[in-house]
Order: C-alpha cells, then sequence, then structure tokens
C-alpha cells in the first residue's frame, strides 16, 4: 500500500511570488513535506532570464520558431517558458537522489480537492493493477482524443498542454534526464507528451522519441486556477531575442 512517504512532492514557485506559495502551503498536505523550487537558486524566473546567463550555464535551446498555423509553435520561445522547464528539470534531478517510489509536481497555481491525498493514494493503489506506467496526469488540457484504459477514472490521453500537477515513477527520471533537455530547450509541456505519443512536430518526434507509458486522472485531480485570478508567470515574459 502507497503511503505519503512513498511521495517525493515539489512545488514549482518563484520568490517574487509569495502569494502563491502562501495559497500552495495553504493547500499541499502536510503528510507531502513539499520542497519549493523558490528556496533554490536556479534561473527559474523569466523576468531575470538572459540569453548571457543560458550560454554561461550551457543550456542550449531547441530551434523553436517554425512556419505553422499554430501560434505557438510560429513565435519565438518566451523567457518564462525557458526558465519554467528549467524548474522542472531542477526537480527531476534532486528527485533522482532519492529513493521513494512516486514523485509529485504541483505548479503553484494548482487547485487541489480537500481529500486530495486520500484520492491520490486511491488512484495510485487501483494503478496497481497497471503492468506498467511512468507518468500520471493528475490535470491538464486535452488537445486530442484519449483512450479508455479498464481502469474507472484513468484513461491513456491524448496530446494534451500543461503541467500544473502530475506525478511520475521513479524509472521515469532516469528517462527524462537521459533525454538531455537542457540542450534542446522546450516547453516542458511539450516536452512531456513528446515521450507517450508520437508529436505532431516532427522535430520534436526526432529529437525526443516517445519512451513513455502515460495515464491521467479523467475527471482531473488537480484543477489550475484562471490566470485572471493568478495571473501566469510564464506568459507574462518577453521573447527570447538573438
Amino acid at each position: 500500500m502507497t503511503t505519503p512517504d512513498d511521495i517525493r512532492t515539489y512545488v514549482i514557485n518563484l520568490p517574487r511570488r509569495r502569494d502563491r506559495r502562501e495559497w500552495m502551503e495553504r493547500s499541499v498536505p502536510p503528510e507531502l513535506r513539499a520542497a519549493y523550487t523558490s528556496d533554490w537558486h536556479g534561473p527559474f524566473d523569466g523576468h531575470d532570464l538572459t540569453i548571457a546567463d543560458l550560454d554561461l550555464a550551457g543550456y542550449k535551446l531547441f530551434p523553436w520558431q517554425i512556419n505553422s498555423s499554430n501560434p505557438w509553435w510560429s513565435r519565438p520561445l518566451k523567457y518564462g517558458e525557458i526558465a519554467c522547464t528549467l524548474a522542472h528539470l531542477a526537480c527531476w534531478r534532486d528527485a533522482r537522489s532519492g529513493a521513494e517510489p512516486f514523485v509529485l509536481i504541483l505548479e503553484d497555481d494548482a487547485i487541489l480537492p480537500a481529500d486530495f491525498l486520500n484520492q491520490l493514494l486511491t488512484t495510485l493503489g487501483r494503478l496497481a493493477a497497471l503492468e506498467n506506467f511512468d507518468l500520471l496526469y493528475l490535470g491538464r488540457v486535452p488537445l486530442e482524443a484519449d483512450q479508455p484504459t479498464s481502469i474507472p477514472g484513468l484513461v491513456v490521453p491524448g496530446y494534451s498542454h500543461c503541467t500544473f500537477g502530475y506525478l511520475l515513477t521513479r524509472k521515469s527520471l532516469d528517462v527524462l534526464l537521459d533525454a538531455d533537455l537542457e540542450h534542446a530547450i522546450v516547453p516542458v509541456d511539450e516536452f512531456l507528451p513528446a515521450l507517450y505519443i508520437e508529436h505532431p512536430r516532427t522535430d520534436l518526434r526526432a529529437r525526443f522519441p516517445g519512451r513513455f507509458n502515460a495515464v491521467a486522472c479523467e475527471p482531473p485531480l488537480v484543477r489550475q486556477r484562471s490566470k485572471n485570478e493568478a495571473g501566469s508567470d510564464t506568459e507574462d515574459s518577453a521573447f527570447v531575442e538573438r
């Protein structure tokens, strides 16, 4: 049986967003003992990040902008998208030093139900019926059709965006870190689906071949605060210009 001690928990948060930290400190069950990226030193804030910072740290950007009818692909990356990816990457790296079988990642605009921990543990108990899974979306924005599973409340996700709430298995950390994302940085919500579907962009599909088995809570266990209420540190940042 899975217990809170089996889950290593992280919250993506910026030092200047104390309001969001307080929101999450009220929301995350204390049994999960969450670590906050606002307590770490890193290039996690798109307001402060520069190309010089990335070059100095040895990070490289994927050639993101292409001719496309998709507005997210036909424009440059934003510094906030890069910083968000680096914050998630820092959590994965830190988690690999632990021993817990599961890693929970929450962004600081996540909405957790009052009985979140109980629902999460119950879902993990149901997942024991699956032979293998790497990624569990607790919440997301579906872009393509899902497929059913034999487990109530769980689906095989199609192409999906958003990373405000997801859970990883320990073995998946090696796949994530071996992908060398720091030398081909893309938005994290495009990177994760590239690992479990044939990504609609052929260049991403070639760079990050699918090796994940993903499942998703449906209906979602975790939801996201509206941008009108909480803002968006990712979108409220400048485009990268070289």
